[in-house]
């Protein structure tokens, strides 16, 4: 299949890259890991390298589209999203960085088993799967001395020539132009750190095209993280999402909690795992995501 082809091509470039990465000394750095010191409110430099590969899952039994907005059993439903994003340094002051995002998804219905998204089998009314966006994307400091506040904006660029297929939803089709806010804080003695995203995605095209389309998605969301080393931290998170209509007669919230992990395999490589929860919203699915990635610096 041409786009699994696709996806080992892509997934064996990035471990061959990645592969480079050094041993990390049985010393800890003094300055502090990756994982510590560039939070995604932080720049990578010229001639710098940010490359992150993320998985998730998203599995659901239960939503809130029954009537009034009532709690219903469903069949399950599994959405897989694989992202991959790029960036470089450009400049000399960190302010600056450039790159591109490319997305991957495997979708099946009909109360498959969850773990069959990775079957890629396009079997008719239960399954889609491929690429569906990519975007080209910017990250800046607008502040100068502020350099732990940042903002990626990126426009996604859809790939899908239908959003549903015999009953099968794949992803939006409908141009997004999505802005980031990042913000973080590293407390005294470097072993506590919260931080803070603001999402917001202005979702546009043709309103037969997309549930989506016009309408905006705002979603604050804080993480507070605690290191036992500078190699390692264990993280909660909270959520929230805000789908505004803007002429598409249609909005959604929900509301996730949920925690994880990361660790410093090497100098450059790090690995994170997360877990999430769908406690409340509406017109929403009441599912959970499994998510894990892998993030090379050099």
């Amino acid at each position: 299949m041409k786009t699994q082809q696709i996806l080992l091509t892509a997934l064996s470039l990035f471990v061959f890259t990645i592969g480079f990465a050094q041993d990390q000394e049985d010393q800890e750095d003094d300055q502090g890991s990756v994982i510590q010191t560039l939070t995604p409110s932080k720049l990578i430099g010229k001639r710098q390298y940010d490359i992150k590969w993320f998985n998730n899952l998203y599995t659901e039994t239960e939503d809130l589209f029954g009537p009034g907005g009532e709690k219903r059993d469903i069949p399950r439903q599994t959405f897989f999203t694989s992202t991959l994003e790029a960036y470089t340094g450009v400049g000399n002051n960190k302010r600056w960085n450039v790159g591109v995002i490319l997305e991957f998804r495997s979708n099946v219905v009909t109360d498959r088993d969850a773990l069959e998204v990775f079957q890629f089998d396009g079997e008719s009314g239960t399954a889609r799967s491929g690429f569906t966006s990519f975007a080209p994307s910017v990250k800046f400091v607008p502040l100068k001395n502020v350099n732990n506040f940042s903002i990626q904006s990126s426009f996604f660029i859809p790939l899908v020539d239908n959003e549903v297929e015999n009953g099968v939803f794949l992803d939006q089709k409908g141009f997004t132009w999505q802005n980031r806010f990042f913000y973080d804080h590293t407390f005294t003695g470097n072993k506590f750190q919260i931080f803070g995203e603001i999402n917001s995605e202005l979702n546009f095209g043709e309103e037969e095209d997309s549930f989506a389309n016009n309408s905006l998605r705002l979603t604050p969301g804080v993480f507070f993280s605690y290191f036992p080393s500078s190699k390692f931290t264990v993280l909660g998170l909270a959520q929230h999402s805000e789908l505004i209509d803007l002429g598409n007669d249609f909005d959604q919230n929900f509301t996730a909690l949920g925690g994880g992990a990361k660790y410093q395999l090497t100098k450059e490589l790090n690995v994170e795992a997360l877990y999430t929860n769908f406690v409340d919203g509406s017109n929403t699915g009441l599912g959970e995501t499994f998510n894990i990635g892998l993030r090379a610096v050099f």
